[in-house]
C-alpha cells in the first residue's frame, strides 16, 4: 500500500470514530483493527503492527480521560501520539551552523537515490542560508560524476571530483582542501547491486579517513520491510547518524520502510518527497503522522510558502503599489504557487481539507493554473504589461499560441480583471492592503467579447 493509501485507510478509520454516537469497547476495538489492516497493507513488520494496536487498546480503554476533552478526542490522541513514536518520537534536526565546517558522508546501495538527494539536501540548506558544496566520491559507477555535477550545476552549487579517480578516500581528503569556507559539504559516496563486501569495506575506509560530521543512510522506500537489514548492515560498518528515505511519493511502500528504520534507533531525518530538486522536507514525526491522519500540517506548509516565495524588488513593489497590477505580477504569484507543489500534497497540510476535496476537481483547479500560465508565456512584453490592448485578434494568436482556445484566454482575462477589483474595493473599504496595496481599474477592448 502507498503512502497515500495509508493515509486514507488511516483517516477514514478515524472519521469512524467522530462519527460513532457513542465511543465504547466496541468501538475502540473496532479502530484498532482497522489500523491493523492499514498498517499491514502498508507492509509494515506483523511483530511492530500487534504491539502498536496492542498499546493503542490499552491506553484507549484503561487511562482515565482528561479533564477538558471527551472520550472521543482522547482516543484519537492515544491514536496520534502512539503512531508518532512508532515512526520515531523524537524530531533530530541537522546540526549545521554557518561559519563551521559539517561533513556529512551519506550511504547507501546503488539505486537509492544517493545521487539526486545530495543535491536535493544541497538545495535545502542552501535556502536557509547556508553554504553547501557537494564532493563526488564514487569512483565505482561510471557517469555518477557528470550526473552530480549537472545537478550541481542546476542549483548552482560547487562540486568537487574525479571522474578518473580510484580512491575515494583521496578525492574526498582534497575535496575537502578545495572547500575551506564552506558550511557543509555533502560527501556522495559509492553503491552497488552486488560485492556488498567490497562496498562496506569501502564506507569503513572512508569514515576512518575522512572522520564525517555525520553519516547519513538513504533508503529507498520502495523495497519495505527490507529497508531493516539494509539499516543494520550499514550501521554495523560505519555508525550511522541519522536516515533519508526517499520516493515517499504516492508508489512507496513506504509504512514498511519507515517502520523498519525507526526500529533500528537511527533517528529520520529527511524524506523524498518527489523528483524534483525541491521535493525534500525534514521529517517531523509528529507533523508526518498528522498528515496521515488528516489533521494538516501547518508547519511544513508554513515553511513550502517560505520557500517558494518571490522576492520583489523595491522599485517593482512601488510600482504595485501604485496600482500597476500586471499579469506579469499573477504569473510570478502562479510559478509561487506551483513552487509548493501538488495542490493534493499542499491540500494535505490543511486541517479537514486534506481528504475532503474529490481528485477531480484537485485536478481541475491544477489544470486550469497550468492552462492559464502557458497562455501567459505565449504573451508578447507588452500584453502583459497592458492587457487593456488584447483584442479579439490578439486573443486568438495567443491562443493558438499556447495551444489553447479564445475561451480559455478569455476566462485568464476575466480573472485577471476580477482580482483586479476586488483588490480595488478592498483598497476603498481598508484604505490600503498590507501586501499590495490597491490596483486601479482597466477595461479591455469593446471588440473583445
Amino acid at each position: 500500500m502507498s503512502i497515500d493509501r495509508l493515509s486514507s485507510s488511516l483517516y477514514d478509520a478515524i472519521k469512524k470514530v467522530f462519527r460513532s454516537s457513542v465511543v465504547d469497547e466496541a468501538t475502540v476495538k473496532e479502530l484498532v483493527r482497522d489500523i491493523q489492516r492499514a498498517l499491514l497493507q502498508a507492509d509494515v513488520n506483523v511483530q511492530l503492527v500487534l504491539g502498536i494496536s496492542k498499546s493503542i487498546e490499552d491506553r484507549a480503554l484503561k487511562e482515565n480521560v482528561p479533564q477538558g476533552i471527551s472520550r472521543r478526542e482522547h482516543v484519537i490522541k492515544v491514536v496520534y501520539e502512539e503512531l508518532t513514536r512508532f515512526v520515531g518520537e523524537k524530531n533530530v534536526p541537522l546540526k549545521v551552523e554557518a561559519g563551521k565546517k559539517f561533513v556529512l558522508m551519506l550511504v547507501g546501495i546503488q539505486g537509492s537515490g544517493k545521487t539526486t538527494h545530495a543535491a536535493k539536501l544541497a538545495r535545502y540548506l542552501q535556502k536557509r542560508g547556508l553554504k553547501p558544496a557537494l564532493i563526488c566520491a564514487d569512483t565505482f559507477r561510471p557517469g555518477a560524476y557528470a550526473q552530480l555535477q549537472q545537478l550541481a550545476a542546476r542549483i548552482n552549487v560547487p562540486i568537487f571530483g574525479d571522474p578518473k579517480a580510484k580512491d575515494p578516500a583521496k578525492v574526498v581528503s582534497e575535496g575537502l582542501k578545495h572547500f575551506p569556507d564552506k558550511d557543509i559539504i555533502i560527501v556522495d559516496t559509492s553503491g552497488r547491486h552486488k560485492e556488498e563486501h567490497e562496498l562496506i569495506k569501502e564506507m569503513k575506509n572512508l569514515e576512518k579517513n575522512i572522520k564525517p560530521n555525520e553519516v547519513m543512510m538513504v533508503i529507498d522506500g520502495t523495497i519495505g520491510q527490507q529497508a531493516l537489514i539494509q539499516a543494520k548492515t550499514f550501521h554495523e560498518a560505519t555508525p550511522i547518524g541519522s536516515i533519508l528515505v526517499t520516493k515517499l511519493d504516492g508508489s512507496a511502500r513506504g509504512g514498511g520502510a519507515l517502520s523498519a528504520v525507526a526500529a533500528t534507533g537511527a533517528p529520520i531525518k529527511f524524506i523524498g518527497t518527489g523528483e524534483k530538486v525541491e521535493d525534500i522536507e525534514q521529517f517531523v514525526p509528529s507533523r508526518f503522522v498528522g498528515r496521515l491522519l488528516g489533521m494538516g500540517d501547518l508547519e511544513t506548509l508554513l515553511e513550502k510558502v517560505h520557500d517558494a516565495e518571490i522576492k520583489v524588488p523595491q522599485k517593482k513593489a512601488k510600482a504595485i503599489l501604485s496600482g500597476n497590477f500586471t499579469l506579469t505580477d499573477m504569473y510570478e504569484q502562479f510559478e509561487a504557487v506551483k513552487g509548493m507543489g501538488p495542490f493534493k500534497k499542499v491540500l494535505q497540510m490543511l486541517p479537514g481539507m486534506s481528504r475532503d476535496v474529490p481528485d477531480d476537481m484537485l485536478n481541475m483547479a491544477e489544470g486550469r493554473l497550468e492552462k492559464w500560465r502557458v497562455i501567459i508565456q505565449s504573451m508578447r512584453p507588452e500584453e502583459k504589461e497592458n492587457p487593456k490592448i488584447i483584442n479579439s485578434s490578439r486573443a486568438r494568436r495567443v491562443a493558438r499560441g499556447s495551444g489553447t482556445s479564445e475561451k480559455d484566454v478569455k476566462e485568464l482575462l476575466k480573472q485577471y480583471a476580477m482580482m483586479r477589483r476586488m483588490l480595488k474595493m478592498m483598497k476603498r473599504k481598508k484604505g490600503k492592503l498590507p501586501f499590495m496595496g490597491g490596483m486601479g481599474g482597466q477595461g479591455f477592448p469593446k471588440d473583445f467579447k
